[in-house]
């Protein structure tokens, strides 16, 4: 395995992690979320990342049982939550979402409280929040640090801009700024790492924790010809995925992205895995395995990044710009 700093931190995080989206308590339960766990961790994973919304609380439960029964030692792995949406779905009365000070710090408690944790490593405000002055954000964030609730902050689908902007709120007050952003990174979904965060990234550092790293499961092929009753795209509640994905042009650039890891002797989804860690900026791609066999096959990615030269990177663009076909044959 391989550990890069989070940004500037102190901190190593694994290049791959483990994370809940849309796995636990939904696709998995409790042995099989132990055994994932357990694989992840044994292969040198240090990273399992979580959120209040995941499951509506029961996701980081889920965790948090299996956290206490493995006993492993807690300097030895690192946990995060994120707060924004609330857990309580359709139920949430003011005050239980967003970002205000009084959310934040409520949201943080009853994380570790599922979680059964002193403290989290990461703690991420999961949306950027219009209505709350950015210096209530960070003034709290701060506070949370120093309470020693949470090590690190960071952000979760903040533009770069919003995120320079806490930054010099955290500059102007002397208080600690956020260390790591976890925007979704893709072969399809690329701006914000490759273009809008440039600027953080030189000016501040920014350590990035990237999820959808697969673009939910469209870029493993297995959505190529209609989608398997047993994915996730076919559990209720998925609609939105599937308008975002289940495009006949992305379908055809996955089918030929899906020849070409063949040609290399990979699968497609070892090739998109390895594809994001082959950016230096990224810290850990969080992987979301529902089965042993998809962990195992994920972790693979770490041996196809040598594979990943100059050339390749460049075939790989061709086809997702629509530049004249590869001879993939």
């Amino acid at each position: 395995m391989e550990y890069r700093r989070l940004g500037r931190s102190g901190l190593e995080l694994s290049v791959l992690s483990f994370g809940s989206w849309v796995t636990f308590h939904k696709q998995v339960d409790d042995s099989l979320a132990d055994e994932l766990m357990g694989i992840a961790y044994d292969k040198g994973i240090n990273f399992f990342d979580n959120a209040e919304v995941y499951a509506n609380g029961e996701s980081e439960k889920m965790m948090g049982r299996v956290l206490k029964k493995k006993n492993w030692d807690r300097t030895s792995y690192t946990v995060s939550s994120k707060a924004y949406f609330g857990w309580r779905g359709k139920q949430n009365k003011p005050n239980q979402t967003g970002l205000s000070r009084k959310h934040l710090f409520e949201a943080c408690n009853e994380a570790l409280q599922r979680l059964q944790l002193d403290y989290l490593d990461l703690y991420f405000c999961h949306r950027p929040d219009v209505n709350v002055p950015i210096q209530e954000v960070v003034w709290t964030m701060h506070n949370l640090i120093q309470q020693g609730k949470i090590l690190y902050w960071g952000t979760s689908q903040w533009s770069g801009a919003e995120i320079m902007e806490a930054h010099r709120v955290a500059q102007e007050y002397k208080l600690i700024g956020p260390v790591m952003e976890q925007p979704q990174y893709n072969m399809f979904e690329r701006f914000k790492m490759e273009l809008d965060y440039l600027p953080v990234f030189q000016n501040v550092g920014l350590g990035t924790t990237i999820w959808s790293p697969l673009a939910a499961g469209f870029l493993t092929g297995k959505y190529n010809d209609g989608i398997p009753s047993d994915s996730r795209l076919g559990l209720e509640g998925y609609d939105w995925l599937k308008e975002r994905w289940l495009q006949d042009a992305k379908i055809a650039k996955a089918k030929q992205l899906t020849e070409y890891a063949k040609k290399l002797g990979v699968s497609l989804a070892t090739l998109a895995i390895a594809w994001t860690i082959k950016n230096p900026n990224v810290t850990t791609t969080i992987l979301g395995a529902t089965k042993v066999s998809q962990l195992e096959e994920n972790l693979k990615s770490l041996e196809v990044v040598p594979l990943l030269t100059p050339e390749v990177m460049k075939d790989i663009d061709d086809i997702l710009q629509n530049k004249p076909s590869l001879d993939i044959g």
